[in-house]
C-alpha cells in the first residue's frame, strides 16, 4: 500500500506541475509516435495471438494477460498505415481507457522521456495522418506524432453517444435550455460526444481544444465584464491535452479570482485511483470517465439541481 500511494504522489506531483510521460515506439518505419504513460500498463513482447470471428480489420487477434482475455490492435494499420510485419520483433502496449483493457501491437518500443505540456503542440494542418493525431513534439529534433487512440478506439468499437430515456428528468429540460457550458477537449471524438449530450439537453456548448485556449476564452469574459462563475454551468475538461493539461488549466482557474468558483469536472479516459488524487489536488469539482452519455446527464442535472436550490 505505501509504494502505491508514493506512485500516486509522484504523478500527481508530475501532472500538477503540466507534466507528462510520454511511451516513444515505432510502427514499422524510422517515424516515432508515442502515448501517454498514464494510458499504459504494461510492455511485453508480442505473445501468440488466437484469431476472433469477424473481428474488425484493425484488431490482430485476442490473448490472454495476466488472466483476461485481451484485444490486440494493430496500431499500424488502424491508423490507415502499412499493417505491422509480424516477422520482425513486435512489442505489445497492454493500455486501459474508460476502464477497458487493450492491447496495441507496435514495432520497436523506444523509450519514455518526461516532457512539459508547452512542449506539446496541436498538428500542423495539411499533415497526412492528422485524422489520427492529437499532437506532435520535438525530441532530438526529430517529429514525434501522439496518437489519437480515443479515435482509434471509437472506429473499432463506436461510442454509443445517445442518453437513456430514464435518465432525464423532463422537468430540468426545461431549466437546462439556454445554460452554457464549456468543453475543453483535444480529441474530436471526446468533444463531440459532450457535444451530443449537451446538444440534446438544450444546453449552450463552448469548445476549446487544449487548456491554454480554454483559459484564453475565459479570461476573455472575464476581461469583458463577465461573471464566468454566473455565466457558465460548469467546465468540463479533458486531462491530456498539448500545450496546457486539465490539471493546470484547473490549478489557474483556481488562482483568478475571477473565475475561482466556476465548477469544474475532469472528463478523461484516464481512470483508477491516480485521477481522484489527482482532482483532489488540483481542486476540481467532480471527476468523470469519458464516453458515458447516462453519467455525464445525471451530473449535469445534479449541478442544475444544486444551483437551483441556491436561487
Amino acid at each position: 500500500m505505501a509504494s502505491m500511494l508514493d506512485a500516486v504522489d509522484q504523478r500527481t506531483k508530475l501532472v500538477g506541475e503540466n507534466r507528462l510521460e510520454l511511451l516513444m515506439f515505432r510502427l514499422g518505419g524510422m517515424q516515432m509516435f508515442a502515448i501517454n504513460v498514464f494510458k499504459v500498463q504494461e510492455v511485453v513482447m508480442l505473445p501468440k495471438l488466437n484469431l476472433m470471428p469477424h473481428r474488425h480489420p484493425s484488431v490482430a487477434g485476442v490473448t490472454h494477460f495476466r488472466g483476461r482475455t485481451v484485444p490486440v490492435i494493430d496500431l499500424s494499420e488502424s491508423i490507415g498505415m502499412r499493417p505491422i510485419d509480424r516477422t520482425q520483433p513486435c512489442n505489445l502496449i497492454v493500455t486501459e481507457y474508460n476502464n477497458t483493457v487493450q492491447g496495441f501491437m507496435v514495432g520497436e518500443v523506444d523509450r519514455i522521456i518526461n516532457m512539459n505540456w508547452n512542449e506539446i503542440l496541436p498538428p500542423p494542418d495539411g499533415t497526412g495522418r492528422q485524422h489520427y493525431l492529437t499532437a506532435i513534439t520535438r525530441v532530438n529534433d526529430r517529429i514525434v506524432e501522439i496518437i489519437d487512440v480515443e479515435k482509434v478506439l471509437a472506429e473499432i468499437s463506436p461510442y454509443d453517444s445517445r442518453v437513456s430515456d430514464h435518465i432525464i428528468d423532463k422537468d430540468l429540460l426545461t431549466l437546462a435550455k439556454g445554460l452554457e457550458v464549456l468543453v475543453v477537449d483535444d480529441s474530436s471524438v471526446g468533444l463531440a460526444q459532450c457535444r451530443s449530450t449537451l446538444d440534446f439537453m438544450g444546453i449552450t456548448v463552448h469548445e476549446a481544444t487544449d487548456g491554454k485556449r480554454g483559459l484564453e476564452k475565459l479570461k476573455k469574459w472575464a476581461a469583458d465584464g463577465e461573471i464566468v462563475p454566473e455565466k457558465l454551468l460548469m467546465m468540463i475538461t479533458d486531462a491530456e491535452m498539448p500545450e496546457m493539461d486539465g490539471y493546470r488549466l484547473t490549478r489557474e482557474v483556481r488562482e483568478d479570482p475571477r473565475l475561482k468558483d466556476l465548477y469544474i469536472v475532469l472528463h478523461t479516459s484516464l481512470s483508477g485511483s491516480f485521477n481522484k488524487a489527482m482532482v483532489q489536488k488540483v481542486g476540481c469539482d467532480d471527476f468523470l470517465s469519458k464516453f458515458q452519455p447516462d453519467k455525464l446527464a445525471s451530473l449535469i442535472q445534479e449541478r442544475i439541481r444544486s444551483v437551483v436550490e441556491r436561487e
